[in-house]
């Protein structure tokens, strides 16, 4: 497999693909379902149950099937993958599984430490030390060029913490030094440090750098006995991609470095060089089912390369894109799942980042709930101490097997473009990344995919931290940054909210609508109880637009007068919460794009009315 054999490539690819054949089957299977207590219940027994739940929250009629709760109950990624309410053993038939976790036991907490050229050394070394001290048992040093490691790294022990460096615009610079301050010390690297040289991941972040480095940096790391690449897929995933794009992209990069490392090291050792980096995220299933697809196909790609088995290291990252920059404290309860999942696929290292990444560089007490979230899983919960303990599990087990060949079939597309830089110089990578972000914003536009704190829940009046800004963040497309542009720049008017009956009566759409409207940074003045139009109209306070929350009934009964008597005080645009009303310019129910409603409203929000009109109000006038 060198660099001259330009046929290498599609052979992999096809040899492969026997084995990972498509299913056309993806139905749930006819059979018995096992309980707790060894007691069985047939299938039409669970549907029929199942049904009833839904049928009382409305999501079934009673002239539906049982049967439907299946199509109901599951979801799909964006991959198109079903994950399944209910594993069933026939779930495995004809299944071969594979890419069981290797780690038995706690895996490595693993700090991020972001060190510009703004950031002192001596202070990162107060982190450092910190993380260590503190649980952390290696480190992933993010650096500027010409950063005074030996400064950095005095006092850490090096023989006992591995050290994962990770420098896009001077990685062999940075290699060097490394590698001469463990010459100077005397000190033999602990295993699994890395001189995490990965140009391919730094051109997807915008950094032009050459594979030709990352020869001579896995020179460096053969003779100081340490790794010297990370397959980073988070590059990708932080733009967006789905994790069988993440997958597909992730053994696409393997290969490459296997190519360029096969004539200076062998294949063996080429391959023993390596590790990768994956996305955890608060997607429980998927991202146990991810770690466990990854193990198995690259065991596939040494195979058919004819190298010599060698097991995936792994290092899982909590999403960066999963984060949200509001009400930022809710991201603990994010990164503590996809923690949980991480250490169930198998991930080798472990990285939870701060709840205030999303903000700037963390300070010290983010850094230690960072820390202490892996600490209370592995001491309090013990979660590293069953092996696998997702194994044999059908659900998972089927969504591992499905994610593999999806996995596999984007390595063939990019493969068929000529490999990974091919892909991403022709644009088709990207392109695919793309369509799938788009998809992903019509669900997060809709609220389908919720961004708790951020698209639901949000708090207009939380007091939001400050951080100084990190500048060797890699750049990141947050799945609720639509929602954060819109409360970046609020509007200065509120929303008139005309609640029609009593609270009993109207608290329920008037809930909905206020947590809608603060999605997108607008604030509410509310009426409160209210007996007719005219004291819905005396509690107005001059706000350009007005939503009516209340009953069907209240809105048949007394609805239109209420929104007459508000355009005579000057109301400007009426919005029902609820079904479309002839009397109403606009509604919002659930399903609604969200974002485009937000949108326009807070466009009819501008003061654009000509002078001698009634003014816009803050919520400061209105309540005065």
């Amino acid at each position: 497999m060198s660099e001259n054999d330009g046929d290498a490539a599609e052979p992999v690819a096809e040899e492969v693909r026997g084995g990972l054949d498509e299913r056309a089957d993806l139905e749930p299977a006819q059979g018995s379902l096992a309980l707790a207590d060894g007691a069985t219940a047939t299938r039409e027994q669970w549907e029929h149950a199942a049904a009833g739940v839904l049928r009382k929250a409305g999501r079934l009629t009673d002239d539906d099937a049982d049967a439907l709760v299946w199509e109901k109950l599951a979801r799909r990624t964006l991959d198109g993958l079903t994950v399944t309410p209910l594993g069933t053993p026939d779930d495995l038939d004809g299944l071969v599984t594979g890419g069981r976790p290797q780690r038995v036991g706690a895996w490595d907490v693993r700090a991020l430490l972001s060190v510009g050229d703004d950031v002192a050394p001596a202070a990162a070394r107060e982190e450092a030390l910190a993380d260590l001290e503190g649980g952390v048992t290696s480190l992933w040093l993010r650096v500027a060029p010409d950063t005074d490691l030996p400064a950095l790294l005095d006092g850490v022990l090096l023989d006992v913490a591995p050290v994962v460096l990770d420098a896009p615009g001077s990685a062999l610079d940075t290699a060097r030094a490394f590698v001469d301050h463990l010459r100077a010390t005397g000190v033999t690297a602990a295993a699994g440090t890395s001189l995490g040289a990965d140009p391919v991941a730094a051109r997807v972040r915008g950094v032009d750098v050459s594979l030709d480095a990352l020869v001579e940096i896995a020179r460096l790391a053969r003779d100081a006995g340490v790794e010297a690449a990370i397959v980073d897929a988070t590059a990708l995933h932080d733009r967006g991609a789905t994790q069988a794009q993440e997958l597909g992209y992730s053994l696409a990069v393997g290969l490459a470095y296997l190519r360029a490392l096969e004539a200076e090291v062998g294949l063996d050792d080429a391959g023993r060089l390596l590790s990768f980096r994956y996305a955890a995220t608060d997607e429980q299933f998927p991202t146990i089912a991810l770690l466990r697809a990854a193990r198995r196909l690259w065991a596939r790609v040494l195979e058919h390369c004819g190298a010599a088995p060698a097991p995936q290291r792994q290092h899982a990252v909590t999403s960066r894109p999963m984060l949200s920059a509001y009400d930022v404290h809710v991201n603990l309860l994010r990164t503590t799942v996809a923690a949980f999942a991480a250490g169930v696929g198998g991930a080798d290292a472990v990285t939870v980042l701060p709840y205030d990444e999303p903000i700037g560089r963390a300070d010290a007490f983010s850094r230690r709930m960072a820390r202490n979230q892996s600490a209370l899983l592995l001491d309090e919960s013990h979660v590293g101490a069953v092996a696998d303990p997702a194994g044999g599990a059908y659900a998972v087990e089927r969504l591992t097997d499905d994610l593999a060949r999806a996995g596999w079939a984007e390595l063939q597309r990019i493969e068929a473009a000529g490999g990974v830089l091919a892909a991403l110089d022709d644009g088709s990578l990207l392109a695919r990344v793309d369509d799938s972000v788009a998809a992903r914003d019509r669900l997060v536009a809709t609220r389908r995919r919720p961004v708790t704190g951020l698209s639901e829940f949000p708090d207009l009046a939380e007091r939001r931290p400050t951080r100084s800004p990190d500048r060797l963040a890699p750049p990141v497309r947050r799945y609720g940054a639509p929602y954060e542009a819109l409360r970046d720049d609020p509007p200065s008017a509120t929303v008139f909210l005309a609640t029609l009956g009593p609270v009993a009566q109207h608290t329920a759409r008037a809930t909905f609508a206020s947590n809608l409207l603060a999605a997108g940074g607008i604030g509410v003045d509310v009426a409160g109880a209210t007996a007719d139009a005219g004291e819905v109209a005396a509690a107005y306070g001059g706000q350009p637009v007005v939503l009516v929350a209340g009953t069907d009934d209240a809105y048949a009964q007394w609805g239109a007068d209420a929104a007459r008597a508000l355009r005579d005080k000057g109301a400007r645009w009426v919005v029902v919460a609820g079904k479309p009303a002839g009397w109403a310019d606009d509604s919002c129910a659930m399903g609604v794009d969200a974002l485009a409603f937000l949108s326009r409203t807070r466009e009819k929000l501008g003061d654009d009315r000509p002078g001698d009109e009634r003014p816009v109000h803050t919520r400061e006038e209105a309540r005065a």
